[in-house]
């Protein structure tokens, strides 16, 4: 988790209350943040991720004042009119969105300053993962020319002098040469074109998500007014991202100006800082939580946690805050309910039930089968739900739909497994220089797309075998089978098939009951060189869930 240094005088300032050491510590980390250490003028505060408006001394101090009462309820910001524009046009398909906002009259000094670049980085790390899902960017207002215009432009063309760098860099010296462009390079990775903000004298301002430009994009103590911009693949959080940015400005002392973003013939008003209107499910909340509430009471906790409370008739509406980016349920206000309310306030009860414990029958099924598999001398492992597309498809000779991840930080780790087998045969690859023969199993979820669950996707429990060593072979995966069969008492058909992951003529599929269940087999060559792997491999994978349902009655 991100830790950010709050200077301590600013901070009790803020929140207009004195405190101790003792009492910041304390008080703080009621409301769900880690004080890691309290020095003689800094606090050292560990921010959970899903607070990104608390990545700064401002957000923190905003969140702290109200609950400690020294201020009350929804604090609204001021949006003032103007004539700023920003055009968006000609963007890339996967960097295509970018919002802007004015902020004017601050007084900054070197600790503000640091405070604006440690917001930066914070959120850009965390709430922006690592950049990827978009890129912030200061720059003094007047260095700027209005229109300014976010576009594109072939990197080949782009030079400009990249933000505390001694001359003018290519767009592909800045990526080599460049501290922050070589940290972020693997972002713009076969970029054609890149990202550009232009004003209307044609000054290049900076190459997003990488680096602003020196000569316009550096801000100091004698910067008064400040051009703010957010730019990535997704209009919601680089929206989010910024308004967290521009409220925590104007905590410090700015006043915030609307820019115009225009997207061809539709134009955004930015920054939107009116809050959003949730309903308030008491009833929810004091089932969650386990307190038996007024309303009047949930209002009061929530005023606590910096929502504002509106009424319609005999429905409770919270008004949420614009820089509040994470609540998106009512599970979200029933936590801050919680925190508002105090852990620590929470009185332990047994419940009034009375039970009688029994372990999961599922469970013991596989436990049986865990059993009768180590017997054999096969050795257990367990591999991670998430792995790699290639590997569960290309690597294994097939195209199947896998459920993606949106945001992804590798390709290792990209989607969530279809299949088992390619994690096991991963293993194998890992494991090459111990000695043969590996005979490994594994039990484990597997995830595909259907339509009719709710989340759009359906979970199953499957286990699979694999058997790796000069004499891997069908008759040796199908003993593995039968041995399975005798000691779970059923009976199985198999039936010859066509698989690309496994050699023709050597690949059968398992049902029960006319229900098929299994694949069984000798993986082909081209998957086994693939893989780097140079002994045979067999293998069998079985839906438990449905060999469970079938058998088990």
């Amino acid at each position: 988790m991100p830790t950010i240094n709050v200077n301590k005088k600013e901070f009790l300032k803020n929140i207009g209350k004195k405190l101790s050491d003792e009492a910041i510590e304390e008080k703080i980390s009621m409301m769900g943040v880690a004080v890691e250490e309290v020095k003689d003028n800094e606090i050292i505060v560990e921010v959970f991720p899903n607070r990104p408006d608390l990545l700064s001394e401002y957000g923190l101090a905003r969140a702290a004042s109200t609950f400690l009462g020294t201020s009350k309820g929804l604090k609204k910001y001021n949006v003032n009119e103007s004539n700023y524009v920003l055009r968006v046009e000609k963007t890339l398909e996967n960097w295509s969105y970018a919002v802007a906002a004015v902020v004017k009259g601050l007084r900054l000094n070197d600790t503000k300053i640091r405070e604006i670049i440690q917001i930066q980085e914070k959120l850009g790390i965390t709430f922006l993962r690592n950049r990827k899902k978009g890129g912030l960017g200061l720059y003094p207002l007047e260095k700027i020319k209005f229109p300014v215009k976010f576009t594109s432009e072939l990197k080949e063309k782009i030079k400009y002098r990249p933000l505390e760098y001694p001359k003018v860099l290519s767009a592909e010296e800045i990526l080599e040469k460049h501290p922050t462009g070589i940290k972020y390079k693997h972002l713009v990775q076969g970029w054609k074109k890149f990202p550009i903000f232009i004003d209307s004298k044609n000054t290049l301002m900076s190459m997003p998500p990488i680096i602003n430009s020196h000569d316009v994009g550096k801000i100091t103590e004698d910067t008064t007014d400040v051009f703010v911009e957010c730019t990535g693949p997704d209009f919601k959080t680089i929206n989010a991202a910024l308004n967290i940015l521009v409220t925590a400005l104007a905590d410090m002392g700015g006043r915030i100006y609307e820019v115009k973003c225009v997207y061809g013939k539709k134009t955004y008003i930015i920054p939107n800082l009116k809050s959003e209107e949730v309903k308030i499910d008491v009833d929810y909340i004091k089932k969650r939580i386990g307190l038996d509430l007024k309303p009047y009471e949930v209002s009061r906790l929530l005023e606590k946690m910096g929502y504002g409370i509106k009424k319609k008739g005999k429905d409770l509406f919270a008004l949420v805050p614009a820089y509040r980016a994470d609540v998106i349920h009512q599970i979200d206000l029933a936590e801050d309910v919680a925190i508002a309310y105090g852990y620590d306030n929470l009185k332990e009860e047994i419940p009034n039930v009375a039970t009688i414990a029994e372990e999961n029958k599922f469970e013991v099924f596989k436990r049986k089968i865990s059993n009768v598999l180590t017997g054999l001398g096969l050795l257990e492992t367990h591999t991670y739900n998430l792995t790699s597309k290639e590997n569960q498809t290309i690597k294994m000779n097939i195209n199947i739909k896998c459920v993606e991840l949106l945001n992804s930080l590798n390709e290792e780790y990209n989607v969530l497994r279809a299949w088992m087998i390619p994690s096991l045969i991963q293993i194998l690859k890992e494991n090459k220089h111990n000695e043969y023969p590996q005979n490994i199993f594994c039990s484990g979820n597997v995830f595909s797309h259907d339509s009719e669950k709710d989340t759009g996707i359906k979970e199953s429990i499957r286990l699979a075998v694999v058997l790796s060593s000069t004499n891997a072979n069908f008759t040796e995966i199908k003993q593995i089978l039968d041995s399975l069969a005798k000691a779970l008492d059923f009976k199985y058909q198999i039936k010859e098939v066509e698989h690309s992951s496994f050699i023709p003529g050597r690949i059968g599929r398992i049902s029960v009951n006319s229900v098929d269940i299994a694949y069984i087999g000798e993986i082909h060559p081209q998957v086994l060189e693939n893989f780097n792997l140079e002994m045979p491999v067999a293998a069998l994978e079985i839906n438990l869930s449905d060999l469970y349902g079938l058998i088990i009655k």
